[in-house]
């Protein structure tokens, strides 16, 4: 707390080294000091992504060295994992903590007595949650930047060009998953000029990808849409015949998009290597469901770009938002200040997880892992991941 005894929110340095966003910009400053809170930024927070510490003591946060930031934060707010020797009891942490992926993390940060909020957990389908959605304003820039990625990588234009020496026809793009990621995807694609196809197991999604101009497969396939609206999970054999029936379009595209992912599970494999070996020298593919477990290929690599024998360039990208930071951290720096009004009643974090969006963000309170979900993860004798 600061000495009038305001809550202070702490904005530190991403410590990952491929991090360029951070988690508040300045323009948001103004608004949690409006509602009561102050605000101090480690030095350097906001370098990488272009937002100078100038900037952020003009618009009335404190900078600080990280020793005193975080004695002095009451609520620490990041985008990835926090740096756990820094956090003291009764601290809220809030960012994109990964608890599916990383339950570990959420036991450690128990026993801390840190009290953990994950935007990566919030109830996306209440409308009032969305100014806090922070997993798809972060989709929404990896979508446009994937379109980026692949013709930065392709050996040919995306648009039809008409020229003097000929005519140059148009890639084709094939989007799979047609969630915000797939449906900003679509969009820039479109834009920039290519003929853009796409598929996703789930009607409504389907239905907003044709909306946005994407001609729609007509596959015999699965359908269904999981809680929250997300994809469900496959069966093997219906994973199976979705690759197969997949595989000539994938051959037939200059361009693949993949960004299929299931909360807490391994990614679907739409794309089987015989499917890649059947597309053409100079094609490019860029998976956004890259990660440690793999991705939507069965060549993806996370944070890796492969390049195959037949001249196929796979790309590895899980994290694409961060390599926009000035939008990424903008919007997620909306999201952050939308959850912490929400959070904060004078002047105070109040955990009331009979509330539907604290019932989804907050994993840790109290010294317990207190999200069900999580809690499942996690052995009851040690809380070791199954």
């Amino acid at each position: 707390m600061t000495g009038d005894d305001r809550l202070t929110v702490a904005v530190p340095r991403e410590s990952r080294a491929d991090e360029q966003r951070v988690a508040l910009v300045p323009e948001q400053v103004g608004t949690l000091r409006a509602a009561g809170m102050e605000v101090v930024v480690e030095t350097g927070a906001g370098s990488r992504a272009w937002f100078c510490d100038d900037a952020y003591a003009a618009a009335g946060a404190t900078v600080l060295p990280t020793g005193e930031l975080y004695a002095a934060a009451g609520v620490v707010v990041g985008v990835g994992r926090p740096r756990l020797a820094a956090l003291r009891a009764g601290q809220v942490v809030v960012g994109l903590l990964r608890p599916r992926e990383d339950p570990a993390l959420m036991t450690r940060l128990a026993a801390l007595g840190v009290t953990a909020v994950s935007l990566d957990e919030l109830p996306r389908t209440l409308t009032r949650a969305q100014p806090m959605d922070a997993l798809t304003s972060q989709a929404n820039v990896a979508g446009y930047k994937a379109v980026l990625v692949a013709a930065n990588a392709l050996g040919r234009f995306l648009p039809m060009l008409v020229t003097a020496a000929g005519t140059a026809r148009p890639a084709r793009v094939l989007v799979l998953g047609a969630g915000v990621a797939g449906l900003q995807a679509i969009g820039t694609a479109r834009r920039l000029g290519a003929v853009v196809h796409a598929y996703d197991i789930r009607p409504q999604s389907r239905e907003e990808a044709r909306s946005v101009g994407a001609t729609v497969l007509d596959l015999t396939g699965p359908d269904g849409d999981a809680e929250g609206g997300y994809a469900r999970a496959l069966a093997d054999g219906e994973e199976a015949a979705l690759r197969t029936a997949l595989a000539p379009h994938v051959a037939a595209a200059d361009v693949v998009v993949t960004t299929a992912q299931v909360p807490g599970r391994r990614p679907p494999l739409l794309v089987a290597e015989e499917a890649v070996k059947g597309m053409a020298p100079g094609s490019v593919i860029v998976d956004l469901a890259a990660g440690p477990e793999g991705g939507n290929t069965a060549l993806t690599r996370a944070g890796a770009t492969v390049v195959t024998e037949g001249g196929v360039t796979v790309v590895g990208a899980g994290d694409l938002a961060a390599t926009v930071p000035i939008a990424a951290s903008a919007a997620y720096s909306r999201n952050v200040t939308a959850l912490l009004t929400h959070l904060v009643r004078d002047g105070r974090p109040a955990i009331d997880r009979t509330d539907e969006i604290q019932a989804g963000v907050v994993v840790t309170h109290l010294g317990r892992v207190v999200h069900p979900v999580i809690a499942s993860l996690l052995d009851k004798d040690g809380g070791v991941p199954r």
